[in-house]
């Protein structure tokens, strides 16, 4: 969706979000528009602030039906085990544990599970049982982080350090 993603983008970075991901999903019958924002500066999303932008997004919506037919809006903070969706998540996030899918296999395989060493040369690295794995980031069908102790450890410590900056 990256026509709509070009048309909430300027919105969002004027209210100070950026999108991680924007998808359509269901069937005609029930179809959700999903918007999944960040904060730019890197603090924690509220109900509030997804509100707000679901506010903002549907007076626009209302105005330029970018997506026909009927659909629920949906606007939500990426979460923890956030899905990796910008080049520069794979180096936000490096040395967690993420789950990756590619489109076309890599060493024979097209999933992976393992440690994200980063973003580098347009290739993303995953190490697994002491390989490293490069997938092109064309090639990436999808990716998130996986939750554990060291992740939600890492997400409190982020949002207690945006907390004393405020």
């Amino acid at each position: 969706m990256p026509q709509l993603e070009e048309r909430v983008e300027p919105t969002l970075e004027a209210m100070g979000f950026e999108v991680v991901r924007i998808a359509l999903t269901g069937s005609d019958g029930r179809r959700t528009l999903q918007v999944m924002a960040d904060r730019r500066d890197g603090s924690q999303i509220s109900v509030e602030d997804c509100e707000a932008i679901s506010h903002a997004l549907s007076a626009i919506f209302d105005v330029e039906d970018p997506v026909p037919g009927t659909y629920d809006l949906e606007v939500s903070s990426a979460g923890i085990d956030r899905p990796l969706t910008r080049p520069k998540d794979f180096t936000t996030y490096a040395g967690f544990l993420v789950k990756v899918e590619s489109k076309i296999a890599v060493n024979g395989r097209k999933r992976f599970r393992g440690r994200l060493e980063g973003l580098s040369d347009g290739k993303v690295t995953i190490r697994m049982d002491d390989v490293d794995y490069a997938v092109a980031l064309e090639n990436i069908s999808a990716a998130k982080l996986v939750l554990t102790d060291e992740l939600i450890a890492a997400s409190a410590k982020r949002a207690a350090n945006s907390n004393n900056e405020q």
